[in-house]
């Protein structure tokens, strides 16, 4: 079960166009695989800004001086995140986590192949570690608009087998996206499973590229969350449960983290007819 803690600021730095912070959580760190995330008050005790912002969990530390942390980064898009990037350490954050669901990593040793776009590969890198814990092989391929919105190149190298970069200005690795390079990195490296963390269509990309071998892929999705405890409703999507049937789901509580398969990607953004409980039609009567 996730815990609300008053975290307190430990560091915030940048990495590139990102800010990267860790806050002192005890209780969190504890609790976190990859792949969870974590949700924040914004504006202080006194903000008209009531919903929290999520961001995946790059990096726990379960003991340390000053007790358990957690490290996510985030790029500052509003008001929200403008003021977590003036905040110093020391400074008190309400924190609530780890939120969602993780990962499922395999049972046995695999060739895994890590997809991420900007800095949706920050959880892929935690992802990493644990699958080499369990004697997998881990390719990565990162992705970005250029050079600066990269995250996580120097952890890809020392964790992975192989890193292969793309920017779509060419300013750093192969000019392009990273589903021009992923088809030779999984044929190369015989993958057995890929996991990918970025935008809904580079996620879709990839989810088509693995599904054409016949690969399993595993997709951590960012929708917007609003609240991160599944009340808001602002960030469903249409995904095929375990029984057949579509749903409408939370990606904060049944996600982030999907089947690639069970994403209905062509109807991402609407509420499909067919799906259980969706409004039905009454053929234009007045």
């Amino acid at each position: 079960m996730p815990v609300q803690v008053q975290g307190e600021v430990l560091s915030i730095r940048k990495v590139g166009a990102y800010n990267a912070m860790t806050v002192v959580a005890p209780g969190i760190a504890e609790l976190t695989k990859p792949g969870h995330f974590v949700a924040l008050q914004v504006g202080g005790p006194e903000s008209s800004m009531l919903l929290r912002r999520a961001f995946a969990i790059y990096d726990v530390k379960e003991r340390g001086v000053y007790g358990g942390t957690v490290e996510f980064v985030f790029s500052v898009h509003g008001k929200g995140t403008a003021w977590l990037a003036t905040r110093r350490p020391q400074d008190k954050v309400d924190v609530v986590g780890p939120l969602g669901k993780p990962f499922r990593l395999p049972t046995q040793p695999v060739n895994a192949t890590l997809v991420g776009g900007g800095y949706g590969s920050a959880p892929l890198l935690p992802l990493a570690n644990a699958l080499r814990e369990r004697g997998s092989r881990v390719d990565f391929v990162l992705g970005a608009g250029s050079a600066d919105r990269l995250f996580g190149t120097l952890d890809a190298k020392r964790i992975g087998s192989s890193l292969s970069v793309t920017t779509d200005d060419g300013s750093a690795g192969e000019r392009g996206r990273v589903s021009d390079v992923l088809p030779d990195v999984l044929d190369r490296t015989r993958a057995d499973v890929v996991y990918a963390c970025g935008p809904m269509a580079m996620l879709r990309a990839v989810h088509d590229l693995a599904a054409a071998r016949g690969i399993p892929s595993q997709v951590a999705v960012e929708e917007s969350m609003a609240c991160g405890v599944g009340v808001c409703m602002t960030c469903v999507l249409p995904v095929v449960g375990d029984d057949g049937i579509s749903r409408m789901v939370r990606s904060c509580v049944e996600g982030p983290v999907f089947l690639g398969e069970r994403v209905r990607w062509d109807d991402v953004g609407t509420v499909p007819e067919d799906v259980l409980g969706a409004p039905v039609s009454t053929g234009g009567g007045h």
